[in-house]
């Protein structure tokens, strides 16, 4: 345990009330020497927020406090949440006049002013500002005679920067820019900035894509320093290396990816065993053999966290060399791996397993479409030209449905959300979306990739050495119960919240109660907001998602930084054991690298889905006027959501339903006509024309088509 974490824990007993620095120091025993840096250590933590000191010079933990520390996540009406540090603690809620100059994603301090005895809900003000998130801002440039400003592409970033003359000289008017803020926001003052950069037009679709990309801080670019280690590393794997490893080069096996992967890095094997029982094996690019510990591409890498996928590019976590080349397991070459054999019995439980570091060599680069019209469609030409892999590919598909069917027994929840691609032309002009499909290969992947995640995870849990896990934590009570009330509206229940929890098997109950149901999508995603978010961790926090107790992120190291950090401690057990000092240096760290990665997880998933969003309105802002049915997929006091077959969702605005007054209705999610008594719930089928489309919000306007518009 660090000094920090000591006093903290000291801090939170229940006995301990707030202290002076020399009480503290007596009352921690500190010897001499660590007294001489205990005062630097003390304002470290408070600058920190993992404690506070009172006017009267005492110290003590937030929480103790009346105060909570955490991530402020604004909202463009001006008020904001305070996302708390601790886990199980409900956001408290900050009105706009008692944000006193935080912005967006700033670490503050907030005093908790009330409680709301019937919701539970805190309300308080901000009264310190840790640290500032947004030091540059990206947003369109607008000018006005005497001086311009930057609205923040961000609409949680509810104040335009304002832009002196003698900064704006070189800017016109409607562009995206980069600005540096050099004042920050005070009460009723907005905060000023210079231009830092400017990225083009906003009418120019690449310009925006560029946009989001600096917004969320995104580089496709690597540095020199990292460039240049990378050029020293060889395009083939060394003979001596290969000398080192067990030698799996005649084991037949293969990759399966969707047809437009460049970054291979998990590949699999099948046989059947004398006793009836599988040998699975899933073979991953030993990533860790390339990027070593302390280099200027490890730094990288841990500071990009994870590859993001955007609607047009890949901002890879490594640079394509490594992503793309001699990391990535691509068919007929040797490439260094880490090997996990699973021996599974007919119950599709893990009897034993074995993990090594080996050499590999892929027979073929093999595709979701082809594998799965094997299996799915007997298709004779695939079946001829792959047919020496039939056999495995049949084999696979049973061991899948044996370890689907364990994990239904179990409670895993599988939520089948409808995904879409959208598909670009050369230029970058979205031409058409598609849904994807998952298709007996893309599960046969899944299944194998879970277990094998899972297996890692429990092995090195029991073999008590540090680790980061892929947790998902129980939800908490009041949201649960929240959910319950709200799908008494359409006849259901959850059993067993009596006891003051609620079992994953519950809900996974209720998800084939729904489906093909029309309120299917709408309790399907209240389900999911019920839940807590799955994050990275160096504690063994179970999965609730999956009802897992060990769950672990081991077979994806070319784009997550996770999977490359347990690859490390694997490989330090293997070749040094358990009193590896490395493994002793190595426990201090694994927090911050699951803290770092969730983090930069969040950020991916927020860039990805907007540059899908713009692409969705750029597609349908050459549609509007055309008619397309939908389904209600959510109802709010201004309107009602429409999704569309491709995916697409638009707002039926309720000033627009001109054939009546409409009520909202928020316990029934509805809307009733006052006079005409018509009402519009989630689930019903409506006709929709595209009225309006904002491209750089990824906004949708529909209006609704009555049946003798048509």
């Amino acid at each position: 345990m660090s000094s920090k974490e000591r006093i903290v824990e000291f801090m939170r007993e229940l006995a301990y009330n707030p202290m002076l620095e020399e009480e503290l120091a007596n009352a921690l025993e500190l010897s001499k020497q660590e007294r001489s840096s205990f005062s630097k250590l003390l304002e470290e933590m408070e600058q920190e927020g993992l404690i506070i000191k009172t006017r009267k010079k005492r110290y003590g933990v937030p929480e103790r406090m009346g105060l909570v520390v955490g991530r402020l996540q604004g909202n463009a009406k001006g008020f904001g949440f305070v996302i708390s540090d601790i886990q199980d603690m409900e956001d408290v809620f900050i009105p706009a006049n008692l944000m006193n100059g935080a912005m967006h994603n700033d670490r503050i301090i907030a005093r908790i002013n009330n409680v709301n005895t019937r919701t539970k809900k805190a309300e308080g003000e901000v009264i310190r500002i840790l640290e500032r998130a947004n030091i540059e801002v990206v947003g369109t440039y607008e000018d006005s005679r005497n001086f311009g400003f930057v609205v923040p592409d961000d609409p949680r970033i509810n104040a335009d920067i304002y832009i002196p003359k003698s900064e704006s000289k070189k800017v016109k008017d409607g562009h995206k820019v980069v600005c540096k803020i050099t004042r920050w926001p005070e009460a009723r003052r907005n905060p000023e900035g210079s231009i830092v950069e400017v990225l083009g037009h906003k009418n120019d679709s690449a310009t925006n894509i560029v946009a989001i990309m600096r917004k969320f801080n995104l580089d496709p670019e690597f540095p020199l320093e990292v460039e240049a280690e990378v050029d020293g590393i060889p395009d083939e794997v060394p003979e001596e290396e290969i000398a080192k490893r067990k030698d799996l080069r005649d084991l037949k096996m293969v990759t399966i990816d969707g047809a437009d992967a460049k970054d291979l890095d998990d590949a699999v094997s099948i046989e059947t065993l004398a006793n009836g029982n599988y040998r699975l094996g899933v073979h991953i690019a030993d990533v860790t053999h390339y990027v070593r510990e302390g280099t200027e591409l490890d730094r990288e890498a841990l500071s990009r966290g994870t590859s993001v996928y955007l609607v047009d590019r890949v901002i890879p976590m490594l640079p394509r060399k490594l992503s793309n080349g001699v990391c990535s397991l691509n068919p007929q070459v040797n490439r260094l791996a880490l090997s996990v054999f699973m021996e599974i019995d007919k119950k599709g439980r893990v009897v034993s397993h074995e993990v090594y570091e080996s050499v590999i060599k892929t027979k073929e680069r093999m595709v979701y479409g082809d594998v799965s019209d094997i299996l799915e469609k007997d298709d004779q030409a695939l079946k001829e030209k792959y047919k020496e892999l039939v056999e495995d590919f049949k084999t696979m598909e049973e061991l899948c449905r044996i370890l689907r069917k364990r994990r239904e027994e179990r409670g895993a929840i599988d939520f089948d959300f409808p995904e879409a691609k959208v598909i670009l032309d050369e230029d970058g002009k979205p031409v058409d979306i598609k849904r994807y499909e998952r298709r007996i290969a893309n599960r046969i992947i899944e299944e194998f990739m879970l277990v094998c995640n899972e297996t890692v995870a429990e092995s090195y849990y029991w073999l008590n050495v540090p680790f980061v896990y892929r947790v998902h934590e129980d939800p908490s009570v009041e949201r649960i119960e929240e959910f319950n009330k709200f799908i008494h509206n359409f006849g259901y229940h959850l059993k067993g919240l009596n006891a003051g929890e609620v079992h994953p098997k519950v809900l996974q109950e209720l998800l084939k109660k729904i489906e093909g149901k029309k309120e299917e999508a709408l309790i399907n995603t209240l389900m999911l907001r019920s839940l807590k978010k799955a994050r990275y961790t160096s504690e063994n926090l179970g999965h609730f998602g999956l009802a897992a107790e060990y769950y672990s992120h081991f077979t994806s190291p070319i784009r997550r930084y996770p999977d490359l950090a347990i690859h490390r401690i694997i490989k330090a057990f293997i070749n040094e054991g358990p009193e590896s000092k490395w493994l002793k240096k190595v426990d201090g760290l694994v927090g911050y690298i699951g803290e770092q990665s969730s983090i930069r997880e969040r950020n991916a998933e927020e860039a990805e889905r907007e540059t899908v969003d713009m692409k969705k309105a750029e597609y349908m802002s050459e549609r509007i006027g055309e008619v397309y049915e939908g389904v209600i997929s959510g109802v709010i006091s201004i309107g009602m959501f429409v999704e569309l077959e491709n995916t697409v969702e638009g707002l039926v605005r309720v000033s627009s339903l001109e054939d009546d007054y409409y009520r909202y209705d928020s316990e029934q999610h509805s809307l009733t006509g006052e006079r005409k008594r018509r009402v519009f719930r989630i689930g019903d089928t409506v006709k929709v024309k595209v009225a309006k489309v904002d491209v750089l919000q990824g906004e949708i306007d529909f209006t609704l088509v009555e049946s003798d518009e048509e």
